[in-house]
């Protein structure tokens, strides 16, 4: 089963097919962000992927695609060398 440029493996379309939770919903939405062409800007195919499936908000899915568009927190000193010489 093939996907689209949007979907290549059809990753997410089978996730709103199935009964997952949100720890496989972020397996899948790992796998897919791996699986996007070079070139994909992620966040612009995120949001279309939640025009096209994100009518379900109950599904764990569309809640991983909302944080997959949310900015990642700097979570502080990143450690190495450098970091412990200072």
């Amino acid at each position: 089963m093939k996907g689209d440029a949007l979907d290549p493996k059809a990753l997410i379309r089978e996730a709103y097919r199935m009964e997952v939770g949100p720890p496989e919903c972020r397996v899948i939405f790992l796998d897919w962000a791996l699986s996007l062409p070079e070139g994909t800007d992620p966040k612009a195919a995120i949001v279309q992927l939640l025009q096209r499936y994100g009518a379900d908000e109950t599904h764990p899915m569309t809640q991983v695609l909302h944080e997959g568009l949310a900015k990642a927190e700097r979570t502080g000193r990143r450690g190495g060398r450098r970091g412990r010489l200072r």
